[in-house]
C-alpha cells in the first residue's frame, strides 16, 4: 500500500460522476470539508492483496503515529490510485479502506472515509512545516516482521545570547518570533484565509493569475513588472559589490547528466520534468545546475578563491502543490537571485558566511521588513563549530530558532533562513545562507592548491532577498499588518508612481505637465491626472494607488512658487518648492536603483488592465 500523508489546513471535495467500481453512497457523501485534518492519500496494490489484515494493522499504526505528532483534528481516508501502477482489485482496495477507517474509529478517533470509485475534484491546503508531507510504503508482512526504522526528530532551541532554551520553554516577547516557531512545530492554526497580498497585488495593478498556463504562473502588468526590474537591480548592485562575477545559464537540463540527476533528486517529486525522443529533461528548481557546471568547467587556483558567480534566475520552476499555491508566496515559476561562492575550506566559508549573513540582513533594512531567523545544523557540525554558530547568532542582534538535525539528509550541513510573517501569521521564506559539502564533489569542481594538487571546494549557496515574488509579497503583506498604524505604502524607491500632479482644471494642465517635466529630468516617476473628475475624486484615485507625493495643481500654484504637497506617509501637507520636492524624492530615493514611469504620464492615456 502507499500512502500520502498532509497535515492540512483543509481538505474539501466534491463528487463529480462514478465509475463502474463506485460504492453506493448517500447524498451527504458527495461532497465534504474538513478542517485541520491528516488527510491519507492511499492506494491499495496487488501485493497487498495476499495479507490484508496485516496491511490494515500496519497502515493503522503508521496513521496514528503521525496523527499523534501533527495534532491534526480529524483523520481523512481519500483513495487516490495515482500513487501506485500496480493496483489492487476495486474489491480488495474497499476492504482495506473500510477495514482502516473500523479500526481508526475503534481507537477513539475522528475519521473521514471519502468515497470509493468516484470522480471527485479536490482542493487541499498544505500546512508546511516540517512534517506536514510524508509517504509512506505499507508492507503486507505482520508487524514483527517489518522493520522499525525509526529516525530521531529535530531538536529545537530559541538561542538568545549564547543561552541555549528549548523552544517549548522559551517565554517569548517578540511575537512574530512566536508564531514561526509554532509553524515549524507544527503548532500554527490555520483560518483558511487568502493572504491580503493575493487581493493586493490584484487591486494595485501588479500581476493576476495566469488562466491559460499551469496553476502558479502569474502574468505581469507595467506597474509589477517595474517593481519586480527594480528589486533584480537592486540584487545585482548589492552582490557585485561584493565581487560576485554575472552569468547566464540555461532553464532546462538532460538528466542523463549524473551530478544533475542526484541534485535533483534532493528536491523529490517537486520538479518539471519531460521527455524528448530519447532524453529526459527537467525544468531548473534554481540556478545551481548552470553555475557548477560553468565552475566545472574553469580553471580555479587557490588564488581565485572565494570566487563568486551570480544568476537572477528568471524563471526557476518548482511543482510545488496545487493546493499549496498561493499569490506570490508560493508559485510554480518564480525569479529567483542565485549567489554560489566557492570557498577554498571549511573556514573560508564561514568567514563568507559571516558576510553573506549582514548582506541578507541589509536587504531587511532596505525593504523595511522585519525578518525572523532559523539557524539550521547537523548535530555533528554543532558540537565541532558551536563557538562560530553562537557569534553568528549575535550578528542578528535578537533571539532566533535554532534547530539541530540528528544528521545530515541534505547538500547542506548549516544554513540561516530569514523569514518575514505574513499577515495570518505565517513565515515568508526570504532570504537564505547555506552551507554545501557535496556540489563541488558531485559537480567535478576543482581548484588548484599552493603545492599543486588538487582540492575541492565547499560552496555557499545564497539568495540575498529570497525570491523577487516573495519580496513583493513580503512588502505587501506587511502594509496589511500595519493598516491600523499608517496608511499602506510601498518603500518610495519602489512605488511606480512616487509623485502625481492634480490639475483642478483646463488652464492648469500645461503647468502639471511642465513641472512632471522638471521631475522625470531629475529621475524621478511622475504623473498627471488629466481626467475630467473632481478634485476630491483625483485625491482618492491617487490614495488608492499609493502615491507617496501628491500636489494639487490651481490658481494660487500658477502664480507662486510654492506647492503644497500631500505626503501620503505622514498624512501632512507641507509647503514646498519643485526644487524641495525634488530634492525631498531623491533623499528618499537613497541610491536605490532607478527606472522610469512604464506608462504614460497622462492618467487618461492608460490601459485599465
Amino acid at each position: 500500500m502507499r500512502v500520502l500523508l498532509i497535515h492540512s489546513d483543509y481538505l474539501k471535495y466534491q463528487t463529480k460522476s462514478k465509475t463502474k467500481i463506485a460504492e453506493k453512497i448517500d447524498d451527504d457523501k458527495k461532497q465534504g470539508s474538513f478542517d485541520n485534518s491528516l488527510v491519507a492519500f492511499t492506494a491499495v496494490e496487488k501485493e497487498d492483496e495476499g495479507n490484508i489484515d496485516e496491511v490494515i494493522s500496519n497502515a493503522v499504526t503508521e496513521i496514528k503515529d503521525v496523527f499523534g505528532k501533527v495534532g491534526a483534528n480529524n483523520i481523512v481516508i481519500y483513495p487516490y490510485a495515482h500513487l501506485s501502477s500496480s493496483l489492487s482489485s476495486p474489491d480488495a482496495a474497499k476492504t482495506v479502506l473500510k477495514g482502516v477507517e473500523e479500526q481508526l474509529l475503534q481507537d477513539g478517533l475522528k475519521v473521514v472515509r471519502v468515497p470509493f470509485g468516484w470522480y471527485k475534484s479536490f482542493e487541499v491546503s498544505c500546512k508546511g512545516h516540517p512534517l506536514s508531507e510524508l509517504s509512506r510504503t505499507i508492507s503486507p508482512k505482520p508487524k514483527e516482521e517489518v522493520k522499525e526504522e525509526k529516525s530521531e526528530e529535530s531538536k529545537w532551541y530559541i538561542l538568545d545570547q549564547k543561552e541555549l532554551i528549548p523552544a517549548s520553554e522559551f517565554k517569548f516577547e517578540n511575537e512574530d518570533l512566536r508564531k514561526l516557531v509554532m509553524y515549524e512545530l507544527g503548532k500554527a492554526e490555520s483560518t483558511g484565509e487568502e493572504p491580503p497580498h493575493v487581493k493586493l497585488m490584484k487591486e494595485k495593478g501588479m500581476a493576476d493569475y495566469e488562466p491559460s498556463a499551469d496553476v502558479g504562473h502569474l502574468r505581469w502588468y507595467p506597474k509589477g513588472r517595474l517593481i519586480r526590474d527594480l528589486l533584480a537591480d537592486y540584487v545585482y548592485l548589492l552582490v557585485s559589490k561584493e565581487g560576485a562575477m554575472p552569468v547566464e545559464t540555461p532553464i532546462m537540463y538532460d538528466l542523463a547528466d549524473d551530478a544533475i540527476r542526484a541534485h535533483a533528486e534532493k528536491f523529490g517529486e517537486r520538479q518539471y520534468r519531460m521527455s524528448h525522443k530519447n532524453k529526459e529533461l527537467m525544468l531548473r528548481f534554481a540556478a545551481c545546475f548552470g553555475a557548477f557546471r560553468i565552475l566545472s568547467d574553469s580553471f580555479l587556483t587557490w588564488k581565485n578563491l572565494p570566487a563568486k558567480v551570480y544568476e537572477l534566475s528568471t524563471y526557476s520552476f518548482r511543482l510545488e502543490k496545487k493546493g499549496e499555491v498561493v499569490g506570490l508566496k508560493r508559485l510554480r515559476g518564480f525569479t529567483m537571485p542565485d549567489l554560489h561562492t566557492v570557498c577554498r575550506d571549511l573556514d573560508q566559508s564561514l568567514e563568507e558566511f559571516d558576510k553573506q549573513i549582514d548582506m541578507c540582513m541589509q536587504t531587511g533594512k532596505d525593504f523595511n521588513v522585519n525578518y525572523e531567523v532559523i539557524f539550521r545544523a547537523t548535530e555533528d557540525f554543532y558540537q565541532e563549530y558551536k563557538d562560530w554558530m553562537y557569534a553568528a547568532a549575535e550578528k542578528i542582534g535578537k533571539p532566533l530558532l535554532l534547530e539541530i538535525l540528528p544528521e545530515r539528509k541534505h547538500y547542506w550541513v548549516s544554513k540561516m533562513d530569514f523569514a518575514a510573517i505574513d499577515y495570518l501569521g505565517r513565515p515568508i521564506e526570504n532570504p537564505t545562507v547555506q552551507i554545501d559539502v557535496e556540489s563541488g564533489e558531485r559537480f567535478g569542481i576543482s581548484y588548484l592548491e599552493e603545492n599543486e594538487e588538487e582540492g575541492c571546494p565547499i560552496i555557499l549557496h545564497c539568495s540575498p532577498t529570497g525570491s523577487i515574488e516573495r519580496v513583493i509579497c513580503s512588502l505587501l503583506e506587511k502594509t496589511a499588518v500595519e493598516l491600523n498604524e499608517k496608511p499602506p505604502m510601498l518603500p518610495i524607491w519602489l512605488s511606480p508612481t512616487q509623485v502625481r500632479f492634480l490639475p483642478i482644471a483646463e488652464r492648469h494642465m500645461e503647468y502639471s505637465l511642465n513641472l512632471a517635466d522638471q521631475l522625470k529630468e531629475q529621475n524621478i516617476r511622475v504623473d498627471v491626472d488629466d481626467r475630467p473628475e473632481t478634485v476630491g475624486k483625483k485625491i482618492r484615485n491617487a490614495a488608492q494607488d499609493w502615491v507617496p507625493y501628491v500636489v494639487v495643481i490651481g490658481d494660487n500654484e500658477l502664480e507662486s512658487s510654492d506647492l503644497t504637497v500631500n505626503i501620503r506617509e505622514t498624512k501632512a501637507k507641507e509647503s514646498m518648492t519643485i526644487q524641495s520636492l525634488i530634492e525631498r524624492v531623491q533623499e528618499d530615493n537613497n541610491s536605490m536603483p532607478f527606472r522610469g514611469l512604464p506608462l504614460p504620464v497622462k492618467i487618461s492615456q492608460r490601459i485599465n488592465f
